[in-house]
Protein backbone atom coordinates (compact mmCIF):
# COMPACT_ATOMS: atom_id res chain seq x y z
CA UNK A 1 0.00 0.00 0.00
CA UNK A 2 1.53 3.32 -1.06
CA UNK A 3 2.19 6.01 1.54
CA UNK A 4 -0.16 8.51 -0.06
CA UNK A 5 0.52 11.08 2.67
CA UNK A 6 4.08 11.36 1.38
CA UNK A 7 2.87 11.60 -2.21
CA UNK A 8 0.40 14.34 -1.32
CA UNK A 9 3.07 16.29 0.55
CA UNK A 10 5.36 16.04 -2.48
CA UNK A 11 2.56 17.33 -4.73
CA UNK A 12 1.98 20.26 -2.38
CA UNK A 13 5.68 21.12 -2.51
CA UNK A 14 5.78 20.90 -6.30
CA UNK A 15 2.66 23.01 -6.83
CA UNK A 16 4.09 25.75 -4.61
CA UNK A 17 7.48 25.66 -6.37
CA UNK A 18 7.14 26.54 -10.07
CA UNK A 19 10.62 28.13 -10.19
CA UNK A 20 13.97 27.29 -8.55
CA UNK A 21 13.61 30.43 -6.42
CA UNK A 22 10.24 29.31 -5.09
CA UNK A 23 11.59 25.79 -4.49
CA UNK A 24 14.36 27.23 -2.30
CA UNK A 25 11.93 29.50 -0.46
CA UNK A 26 9.60 26.59 0.28
CA UNK A 27 12.44 24.29 1.34
CA UNK A 28 13.71 27.06 3.62
CA UNK A 29 10.27 27.46 5.18
CA UNK A 30 10.16 23.74 5.97
CA UNK A 31 13.62 23.90 7.51
CA UNK A 32 12.75 26.98 9.57
CA UNK A 33 9.59 25.28 10.87
CA UNK A 34 11.70 22.41 12.24
CA UNK A 35 14.38 24.42 13.99
CA UNK A 36 16.94 25.16 11.29
CA UNK A 37 18.39 28.65 11.34
CA UNK A 38 19.21 30.80 8.32
CA UNK A 39 22.80 31.96 7.81
CA UNK A 40 24.15 34.61 5.46
CA UNK A 41 27.24 33.71 3.46
CA UNK A 42 28.69 37.18 4.11
CA UNK A 43 28.54 36.79 7.90
CA UNK A 44 30.89 34.82 10.17
CA UNK A 45 29.40 31.46 11.09
CA UNK A 46 29.17 30.73 14.81
CA UNK A 47 30.78 27.61 16.30
CA UNK A 48 27.35 26.36 17.35
CA UNK A 49 25.95 26.41 13.77
CA UNK A 50 24.55 22.90 14.00
CA UNK A 51 21.15 23.02 12.24
CA UNK A 52 21.47 25.64 9.57
CA UNK A 53 20.98 26.53 5.93
CA UNK A 54 21.55 29.33 3.46
CA UNK A 55 20.06 30.21 0.09
CA UNK A 56 22.07 31.46 -2.85
CA UNK A 57 19.50 32.51 -5.46
CA UNK A 58 18.08 29.23 -6.83
CA UNK A 59 20.32 26.99 -4.71
CA UNK A 60 20.14 25.95 -1.06
CA UNK A 61 22.57 24.15 1.27
CA UNK A 62 21.40 22.82 4.66
CA UNK A 63 23.11 20.69 7.29
CA UNK A 64 22.79 18.96 10.65
CA UNK A 65 25.91 18.68 12.79
CA UNK A 66 25.76 16.09 15.60
CA UNK A 67 26.86 17.10 19.08
CA UNK A 68 29.71 14.57 18.86
CA UNK A 69 31.16 16.11 15.68
CA UNK A 70 34.76 17.30 15.63
CA UNK A 71 36.93 18.99 13.00
CA UNK A 72 37.62 15.71 11.15
CA UNK A 73 34.03 14.42 11.15
CA UNK A 74 32.98 13.40 7.64
CA UNK A 75 29.98 14.56 5.66
CA UNK A 76 27.09 12.54 4.25
CA UNK A 77 25.71 14.61 1.41
CA UNK A 78 22.55 14.34 -0.67
CA UNK A 79 22.73 16.50 -3.77
CA UNK A 80 19.79 17.33 -6.03
CA UNK A 81 18.68 20.23 -8.22
CA UNK A 82 15.86 22.75 -8.22
CA UNK A 83 15.63 23.62 -11.93
CA UNK A 84 13.59 21.93 -14.66
CA UNK A 85 13.39 22.43 -18.44
CA UNK A 86 10.96 25.18 -19.36
CA UNK A 87 10.40 28.37 -21.35
CA UNK A 88 11.99 31.55 -20.04
CA UNK A 89 11.01 35.13 -20.84
CA UNK A 90 13.55 37.21 -22.80
CA UNK A 91 14.52 40.81 -21.85
CA UNK A 92 12.47 42.27 -24.75
CA UNK A 93 9.47 39.91 -24.79
CA UNK A 94 6.68 41.82 -26.51
CA UNK A 95 5.82 40.37 -29.93
CA UNK A 96 2.77 40.98 -32.11
CA UNK A 97 1.75 38.78 -35.06
CA UNK A 98 -1.56 38.31 -36.86
CA UNK A 99 -3.28 40.68 -34.44
CA UNK A 100 -2.26 38.68 -31.36
CA UNK A 101 0.21 39.60 -28.60
CA UNK A 102 2.80 36.97 -27.83
CA UNK A 103 5.68 36.67 -25.35
CA UNK A 104 9.15 35.96 -26.69
CA UNK A 105 10.82 33.06 -24.84
CA UNK A 106 14.12 31.22 -24.76
CA UNK A 107 14.19 27.45 -24.27
CA UNK A 108 15.85 26.40 -21.00
CA UNK A 109 17.34 22.89 -20.81
CA UNK A 110 16.41 19.76 -22.73
CA UNK A 111 12.74 20.61 -23.12
CA UNK A 112 10.23 18.32 -24.84
CA UNK A 113 8.77 21.04 -27.06
CA UNK A 114 5.48 19.34 -27.88
CA UNK A 115 4.61 18.86 -24.20
CA UNK A 116 4.17 22.63 -23.83
CA UNK A 117 1.47 22.87 -26.50
CA UNK A 118 -2.17 23.46 -25.55
CA UNK A 119 -1.48 23.94 -21.84
CA UNK A 120 -2.68 26.79 -19.65
CA UNK A 121 0.46 28.60 -18.51
CA UNK A 122 1.28 30.75 -15.51
CA UNK A 123 4.36 32.84 -14.78
CA UNK A 124 6.94 32.58 -12.00
CA UNK A 125 10.47 33.54 -11.05
CA UNK A 126 12.02 36.72 -9.74
CA UNK A 127 12.56 40.36 -10.66
CA UNK A 128 15.45 42.65 -9.78
CA UNK A 129 14.43 46.25 -9.14
CA UNK A 130 16.56 49.32 -9.74
CA UNK A 131 16.94 49.79 -5.98
CA UNK A 132 18.67 46.33 -5.95
CA UNK A 133 15.74 44.65 -4.23
CA UNK A 134 14.94 41.18 -5.63
CA UNK A 135 11.29 40.10 -5.50
CA UNK A 136 9.66 36.73 -6.17
CA UNK A 137 6.91 36.65 -8.79
CA UNK A 138 4.12 34.06 -8.89
CA UNK A 139 1.22 34.36 -11.30
CA UNK A 140 -0.39 30.98 -10.68
CA UNK A 141 -3.34 31.45 -12.98
CA UNK A 142 -3.66 30.84 -16.73
CA UNK A 143 -2.40 33.88 -18.59
CA UNK A 144 -0.88 32.30 -21.71
CA UNK A 145 -1.06 29.30 -24.05
CA UNK A 146 0.79 27.87 -27.05
CA UNK A 147 -1.94 26.55 -29.38
CA UNK A 148 -1.02 23.73 -31.71
CA UNK A 149 -1.61 24.10 -35.44
CA UNK A 150 -4.87 22.44 -36.53
CA UNK A 151 -4.51 19.14 -38.38
CA UNK A 152 -6.38 20.67 -41.34
CA UNK A 153 -3.32 22.91 -41.89
CA UNK A 154 -0.75 20.14 -41.46
CA UNK A 155 -2.11 16.83 -42.70
CA UNK A 156 1.23 15.07 -42.07
CA UNK A 157 1.49 16.08 -38.42
CA UNK A 158 0.81 12.56 -37.12
CA UNK A 159 3.74 11.29 -39.15
CA UNK A 160 6.06 13.52 -37.14
CA UNK A 161 5.65 16.89 -35.43
CA UNK A 162 8.51 19.33 -35.98
CA UNK A 163 8.67 22.48 -33.88
CA UNK A 164 11.11 25.33 -34.40
CA UNK A 165 11.82 26.84 -30.96
CA UNK A 166 12.34 30.31 -32.42
CA UNK A 167 9.12 30.29 -34.42
CA UNK A 168 6.60 27.97 -32.78
CA UNK A 169 6.96 28.24 -28.97
CA UNK A 170 5.94 31.84 -28.23
CA UNK A 171 2.92 31.84 -25.90
CA UNK A 172 -0.16 33.87 -26.84
CA UNK A 173 -1.39 36.06 -24.00
CA UNK A 174 -3.34 39.12 -25.17
CA UNK A 175 -4.96 41.12 -27.96
CA UNK A 176 -4.55 44.87 -28.25
CA UNK A 177 -0.91 45.75 -27.66
CA UNK A 178 -0.16 44.32 -24.20
CA UNK A 179 2.97 45.47 -22.35
CA UNK A 180 4.64 42.58 -20.51
CA UNK A 181 6.79 44.79 -18.29
CA UNK A 182 3.78 46.83 -17.21
CA UNK A 183 1.94 43.60 -16.37
CA UNK A 184 4.80 42.33 -14.20
CA UNK A 185 5.13 45.69 -12.46
CA UNK A 186 1.41 45.68 -11.65
CA UNK A 187 1.70 42.17 -10.19
CA UNK A 188 4.48 43.45 -7.91
CA UNK A 189 2.74 46.70 -7.07
CA UNK A 190 5.54 48.88 -8.48
CA UNK A 191 5.94 51.20 -11.45
CA UNK A 192 7.31 49.72 -14.69
CA UNK A 193 10.45 51.95 -14.71
CA UNK A 194 11.47 50.33 -11.41
CA UNK A 195 12.05 46.98 -13.14
CA UNK A 196 15.73 46.39 -13.96
CA UNK A 197 15.88 42.70 -14.94
CA UNK A 198 13.95 39.48 -14.55
CA UNK A 199 14.45 35.73 -14.34
CA UNK A 200 10.92 34.69 -15.31
CA UNK A 201 9.57 31.44 -16.71
CA UNK A 202 6.32 29.76 -17.65
CA UNK A 203 4.77 26.79 -15.87
CA UNK A 204 1.72 24.58 -16.34
CA UNK A 205 -0.90 25.72 -13.84
CA UNK A 206 -2.67 22.33 -13.70
CA UNK A 207 -2.29 21.04 -10.12
CA UNK A 208 -0.48 17.79 -9.40
CA UNK A 209 -2.75 14.75 -9.05
CA UNK A 210 -2.89 11.16 -7.91
CA UNK A 211 -4.15 9.12 -10.85
CA UNK A 212 -4.73 5.48 -11.75
CA UNK A 213 -7.28 2.89 -10.74
CA UNK A 214 -6.00 2.85 -7.16
CA UNK A 215 -3.94 6.07 -7.10
CA UNK A 216 -0.90 4.18 -8.33
CA UNK A 217 0.68 7.22 -9.98
CA UNK A 218 1.65 10.82 -9.32
CA UNK A 219 1.06 13.13 -12.29
CA UNK A 220 2.92 16.40 -11.86
CA UNK A 221 5.21 18.96 -13.37
CA UNK A 222 8.89 19.15 -12.37
CA UNK A 223 9.17 15.70 -10.79
CA UNK A 224 12.66 15.96 -12.27
CA UNK A 225 13.97 17.07 -9.91
CA UNK A 226 11.71 18.51 -7.23
CA UNK A 227 10.88 14.98 -6.12
CA UNK A 228 14.53 14.52 -5.14
CA UNK A 229 14.66 17.99 -3.57
CA UNK A 230 11.56 17.30 -1.49
CA UNK A 231 12.83 13.86 -0.42
CA UNK A 232 16.24 15.23 0.57
CA UNK A 233 14.83 18.04 2.71
CA UNK A 234 12.28 15.76 4.37
CA UNK A 235 14.96 13.14 5.06
CA UNK A 236 17.34 15.72 6.55
CA UNK A 237 14.61 16.97 8.87
CA UNK A 238 13.34 13.56 9.96
CA UNK A 239 16.41 11.28 9.96
CA UNK A 240 17.65 9.80 13.22
CA UNK A 241 20.59 11.70 14.70
CA UNK A 242 23.59 10.90 12.50
CA UNK A 243 27.22 10.55 13.56
CA UNK A 244 28.42 12.23 10.36
CA UNK A 245 27.44 15.76 9.35
CA UNK A 246 24.28 15.41 7.24
CA UNK A 247 24.18 17.85 4.31
CA UNK A 248 21.63 18.60 1.58
CA UNK A 249 22.74 20.61 -1.45
CA UNK A 250 20.02 21.71 -3.86
CA UNK A 251 21.70 23.16 -6.93
CA UNK A 252 20.34 25.36 -9.69
CA UNK A 253 21.31 25.06 -13.38
CA UNK A 254 21.79 21.28 -13.54
CA UNK A 255 19.66 21.13 -16.68
CA UNK A 256 22.11 23.39 -18.54
CA UNK A 257 25.40 21.91 -17.35
CA UNK A 258 25.84 23.20 -13.76
CA UNK A 259 28.46 25.82 -14.70
CA UNK A 260 27.27 28.90 -12.82
CA UNK A 261 27.84 30.68 -9.52
CA UNK A 262 25.33 28.35 -7.86
CA UNK A 263 25.55 25.15 -9.90
CA UNK A 264 27.19 21.89 -8.89
CA UNK A 265 30.36 22.90 -10.76
CA UNK A 266 30.68 26.04 -8.60
CA UNK A 267 32.50 26.20 -5.24
CA UNK A 268 29.23 26.62 -3.31
CA UNK A 269 29.22 23.13 -1.73
CA UNK A 270 32.99 22.87 -1.35
CA UNK A 271 33.23 26.21 0.48
CA UNK A 272 30.29 25.31 2.71
CA UNK A 273 31.91 22.07 3.85
CA UNK A 274 35.17 23.88 4.55
CA UNK A 275 33.40 26.55 6.60
CA UNK A 276 31.60 23.88 8.63
CA UNK A 277 34.95 22.28 9.45
CA UNK A 278 36.41 25.67 10.36
CA UNK A 279 33.43 26.37 12.64
CA UNK A 280 34.29 23.12 14.49
CA UNK A 281 37.83 24.32 15.14
CA UNK A 282 39.57 22.60 12.24
CA UNK A 283 41.97 23.87 9.62
CA UNK A 284 42.75 22.89 6.06
CA UNK A 285 44.29 19.53 6.99
CA UNK A 286 41.26 18.62 9.13
CA UNK A 287 38.95 19.64 6.30
CA UNK A 288 40.78 17.38 3.85
CA UNK A 289 40.61 14.53 6.35
CA UNK A 290 36.87 15.15 6.76
CA UNK A 291 36.41 14.99 2.98
CA UNK A 292 38.27 11.68 2.85
CA UNK A 293 35.70 10.30 5.30
CA UNK A 294 32.73 11.65 3.30
CA UNK A 295 30.26 10.35 0.73
CA UNK A 296 27.67 11.85 -1.60
CA UNK A 297 24.33 10.59 -2.85
CA UNK A 298 23.57 12.30 -6.18
CA UNK A 299 19.77 12.20 -6.27
CA UNK A 300 18.16 12.74 -9.65
CA UNK A 301 15.28 10.90 -11.24
CA UNK A 302 15.62 7.67 -13.23
CA UNK A 303 14.05 6.36 -16.43
CA UNK A 304 11.38 3.74 -15.80
CA UNK A 305 10.91 1.27 -18.64
CA UNK A 306 8.31 2.76 -20.95
CA UNK A 307 5.67 0.12 -21.78
CA UNK A 308 5.10 1.59 -25.25
CA UNK A 309 8.82 1.93 -26.08
CA UNK A 310 10.45 -0.99 -24.31
CA UNK A 311 12.95 -1.38 -27.17
CA UNK A 312 14.56 1.90 -26.05
CA UNK A 313 15.73 0.33 -22.80
CA UNK A 314 18.57 -2.03 -21.86
CA UNK A 315 16.81 -5.42 -21.83
CA UNK A 316 18.55 -6.81 -18.73
CA UNK A 317 17.85 -3.71 -16.64
CA UNK A 318 14.14 -2.94 -16.87
CA UNK A 319 12.92 -0.47 -14.26
CA UNK A 320 9.44 -0.66 -12.74
CA UNK A 321 7.26 2.17 -11.46
CA UNK A 322 6.54 1.50 -7.78
CA UNK A 323 9.59 -0.75 -7.75
CA UNK A 324 11.80 1.32 -5.44
CA UNK A 325 14.80 3.64 -5.86
CA UNK A 326 17.17 3.07 -8.75
CA UNK A 327 20.96 2.82 -8.57
CA UNK A 328 22.27 4.26 -11.85
CA UNK A 329 25.50 2.95 -13.37
CA UNK A 330 27.56 4.05 -16.38
CA UNK A 331 31.15 2.92 -16.88
CA UNK A 332 31.95 6.11 -18.84
CA UNK A 333 31.22 8.04 -15.62
CA UNK A 334 28.08 9.75 -16.80
CA UNK A 335 26.95 8.41 -13.41
CA UNK A 336 29.42 8.23 -10.51
CA UNK A 337 28.32 4.90 -8.99
CA UNK A 338 31.00 2.28 -8.27
CA UNK A 339 31.73 -0.67 -5.99
CA UNK A 340 32.86 1.59 -3.16
CA UNK A 341 29.91 3.96 -3.13
CA UNK A 342 26.96 1.70 -4.03
CA UNK A 343 27.00 -0.84 -1.15
CA UNK A 344 26.43 1.86 1.47
CA UNK A 345 23.19 3.02 -0.18
CA UNK A 346 22.02 -0.55 -0.83
CA UNK A 347 22.58 -1.35 2.85
CA UNK A 348 20.65 1.79 3.80
CA UNK A 349 17.73 0.58 1.69
CA UNK A 350 17.93 -2.80 3.42
CA UNK A 351 17.80 -1.00 6.78
CA UNK A 352 14.67 0.86 5.69
CA UNK A 353 12.96 -2.13 4.04
CA UNK A 354 13.09 -0.40 0.66
CA UNK A 355 13.54 -2.37 -2.60
CA UNK A 356 16.36 -1.40 -4.96
CA UNK A 357 16.56 -1.44 -8.77
CA UNK A 358 19.56 -1.08 -11.10
CA UNK A 359 19.63 1.05 -14.25
CA UNK A 360 22.06 0.86 -17.17
CA UNK A 361 21.63 2.84 -20.39
CA UNK A 362 21.64 1.09 -23.76
CA UNK A 363 25.11 0.83 -25.34
CA UNK A 364 23.84 2.25 -28.63
CA UNK A 365 22.32 5.42 -27.10
CA UNK A 366 23.97 8.46 -25.52
CA UNK A 367 23.55 8.49 -21.75
CA UNK A 368 22.57 11.62 -19.84
CA UNK A 369 24.43 12.77 -16.75
CA UNK A 370 23.89 14.34 -13.34
CA UNK A 371 25.63 16.35 -10.64
CA UNK A 372 27.21 13.09 -9.44
CA UNK A 373 30.35 13.02 -11.61
CA UNK A 374 30.78 16.79 -11.15
CA UNK A 375 30.64 16.48 -7.36
CA UNK A 376 32.94 13.46 -7.33
CA UNK A 377 35.51 15.26 -9.46
CA UNK A 378 35.31 18.52 -7.50
CA UNK A 379 35.46 17.03 -3.98
CA UNK A 380 37.19 13.69 -4.60
CA UNK A 381 34.70 11.81 -2.44
CA UNK A 382 32.84 8.54 -2.89
CA UNK A 383 29.69 9.32 -4.91
CA UNK A 384 26.83 7.33 -6.34
CA UNK A 385 23.85 8.20 -8.50
CA UNK A 386 20.32 7.19 -7.59
CA UNK A 387 16.83 8.23 -8.62
CA UNK A 388 13.15 7.48 -8.32
CA UNK A 389 11.74 5.89 -11.49
CA UNK A 390 9.57 8.03 -13.72
CA UNK A 391 8.15 8.36 -17.22
CA UNK A 392 7.95 11.43 -19.49
CA UNK A 393 11.15 12.96 -18.12
CA UNK A 394 11.58 16.60 -19.26
CA UNK A 395 7.95 16.85 -20.29
CA UNK A 396 5.87 19.75 -19.02
CA UNK A 397 3.95 17.01 -17.19
CA UNK A 398 5.69 13.90 -15.80
CA UNK A 399 4.62 10.62 -14.17
CA UNK A 400 5.94 8.46 -11.32
CA UNK A 401 4.67 5.75 -9.00
CA UNK A 402 2.99 6.95 -5.80
CA UNK A 403 4.66 4.24 -3.67
CA UNK A 404 8.11 5.34 -4.86
CA UNK A 405 7.75 8.74 -3.19
CA UNK A 406 7.99 7.49 0.41
CA UNK A 407 10.51 4.78 -0.49
CA UNK A 408 12.81 7.39 -2.03
CA UNK A 409 12.57 9.60 1.08
CA UNK A 410 13.01 6.64 3.43
CA UNK A 411 16.15 5.50 1.58
CA UNK A 412 17.70 8.96 1.99
CA UNK A 413 16.68 9.02 5.64
CA UNK A 414 18.46 5.71 6.20
CA UNK A 415 21.50 6.94 4.25
CA UNK A 416 21.85 9.88 6.65
CA UNK A 417 21.24 7.70 9.72
CA UNK A 418 24.03 5.25 8.79
CA UNK A 419 26.64 8.02 9.00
Amino acid sequence: MADLAAARDLMSFIDASPSPFHACANAAARLEATGFGALDETDPWPPDARRNYFVRDGSLVAWRTPASAGPTTGFRIVGAHTDSPNLRVTPHPDVSRAGVDLIDVEVYGGTLFNSWLDRDLGLSGRVGLRNREVRLVLVDRPIARIPQLAIHLDREVNAGLTLNPQQHLNPLWAIGGADFGAFVAAELGVEAPELAFWDLMFHDVTPSALIGRNDEFVSASRLDNLCSSWAAIDALISADDPTSIAVVALFDHEEIGSSSNRGAASPVLESTLERITLSLGGGRDEWRRALAASSCLSADMAHATHPNYSERHEPNHWIALNGGPVVKTNVSQRYATDARSAPDFIAACDDAGVPVQHYVHRNDMVCGSTIGPITAARLGIATLDVGAPQLAMHSARELMGSADVAWYRDAMRAFFARG
